[in-house]
């Protein structure tokens, strides 16, 4: 405790603010929209702690939210399609964590931010519900390599949404069904963090403060999520899949060059 304290007292003051108030607002467009929390906190963490340290304490963070998320959505959850995500995202979660600071990231950002771009042509910018047929069993290589990918750059959670989308999940049971699918890796990526090293007294303490203002947020986000039509949810869907698609693409732009 008293390293903590001591710790506390060399962060700045609007280092802390600025993190609990990203946490609230991300994760209110989060709980409306289906996800993309961690996405939105990707460069205004980056920006204040530091692109090194920010995927570890996202995830931190992200892990506080879908415990208050899963508590909040419990009686929504799918948890037949459960069982064929989690063992599989596990998997990719610990292999991610093993080689964390050995590899570049940024190409996976690019591609996941076109596939994410184009959903608004494939969704006919909303005007229909399913574009392939997503079975249960194909959220097991899912699983493996969204888990991966997550660990690596600290979040990635509109990509799922399509393949929720398609797999016939719609508003509190697409948000209920992807919270206890991340809350059971999340579990899985901080100890990976923390067994192999990358987890600080530091990252902790960053990771919490955010994660406290994403607890908040999701309480907000869910009354706001009540009086929203299935319609509007789906269009919401797009809207944020193709905005976190855009904020990839110009921020990993470079790998290209």
């Amino acid at each position: 405790m008293p390293l903590v304290l001591d710790l506390l007292q060399t962060i700045p003051t609007w280092h802390l603010v600025g993190l609990f108030s990203a946490g609230m607002i991300a994760f209110i467009i989060s709980t409306i929209s289906g996800g993309g929390g961690a996405m939105l906190l990707i460069p205004v963490t980056s920006s204040m702690i530091g692109t090194a340290v920010a995927p570890p304490v996202i995830n931190v963070a992200t892990f506080m939210s879908n415990a208050s998320r899963l508590y909040l959505f419990w009686h929504d959850i799918d948890w037949s399609l459960t069982k064929y995500y989690v063992p599989s995202a596990i998997v990719g979660a610990c292999l991610a964590a093993l080689v964390f600071s050995r590899l570049d990231a940024g190409w996976i950002q690019l591609l996941v931010g076109a596939f994410l771009v184009s959903t608004i042509f494939q969704y006919k910018f909303g005007k229909v519900s399913k574009t392939f047929d997503m079975p249960k069993v194909g959220f097991v290589p899912v699983g493996f390599f969204i888990a991966f990918m997550s660990t690596l750059v600290g979040g990635l959670g509109p990509i799922l949404n399509p393949f929720y989308m398609n797999a016939g999940l719609e508003k509190e049971n697409l948000i209920a069904t992807k919270t206890a699918n991340s809350f059971f890796v999340g579990i899985v990526q901080v100890v990976s963090y923390a067994f192999f090293g990358i987890l600080t007294v530091k990252i902790c303490v960053y990771g919490i403060v955010l994660g406290l203002g994403a607890v908040i947020g999701n309480v907000i986000g869910k009354h706001f999520l009540a009086g929203i039509s299935i319609s509007q949810f789906r269009i919401m869907l797009l809207i944020l899949m193709v905005i976190s698609g855009l904020i990839m693409i110009i921020r990993n732009i470079n790998v290209l060059f």
